[in-house]
C-alpha cells in the first residue's frame, strides 16, 4: 500500500476488536479511532466489534461506505493470526465486498509478530517491574 493510497480520502479505515462485555474495554477501541481521526492523515476512521459490542463489524463497514468510502482496510486489533482473524475477519470482509460490489474492501494483518509489539512488551514489563525504561532494541 502507498503512502499516497492511505490518504486518499476515499480509503477508509475500519478498526475491528473483538469486544468486550466490559464497556471501559469496547471505550479504548472508539478513543483510539478518534485519535487516529484527530491526526488528519485519514478521512474515514471508524470502530466496530467482532462480537460482543456495537457496532458490529457490518455496521462499521456501511458506516464507511455511508461516508463516501470506495475502499475499506479492516485494521484488526488482534495480537495474531488465529481463527477470528482467518475465519471470521474475512467471512465478515467477504460478506462486505458482495454486498458493495464496488467497494473494495481489504483485511489487514494482526498487530504482531511485529518489533513495535515486542518493544511495547519489553515497556509494559519494565512498568509493572517499576523500572526504568528499557533501552531501544
Amino acid at each position: 500500500m502507498s503512502a499516497n493510497a492511505s490518504r486518499d480520502p476515499l480509503t477508509a479505515i475500519l478498526l475491528i476488536a473483538h469486544g468486550s462485555r466490559r464497556a471501559e474495554a469496547n471505550q479504548e477501541l472508539h478513543e483510539l479511532a478518534e485519535r487516529i481521526t484527530a491526526t488528519g492523515e485519514y478521512a474515514i476512521v471508524e470502530s466496530a466489534f467482532l462480537e460482543l459490542a456495537e457496532p458490529d463489524i457490518a455496521t462499521g463497514g456501511e458506516r464507511c461506505v455511508g461516508r463516501g468510502a470506495s475502499r475499506v482496510l479492516l485494521i484488526p486489533f488482534f495480537l495474531s493470526m488465529g481463527v477470528h482473524l482467518t475465519r471470521d475477519l474475512a467471512a465478515a470482509r467477504d460478506e462486505l465486498s458482495e454486498r458493495h460490489a464496488g467497494v473494495q474492501f481489504e483485511l489487514g494483518p494482526p498487530l504482531g509478530p511485529h518489533a513495535l509489539l515486542d518493544r511495547l512488551v519489553l515497556t509494559r514489563i519494565t512498568e509493572a517491574l517499576g523500572e526504568a525504561p528499557v533501552p531501544h532494541l
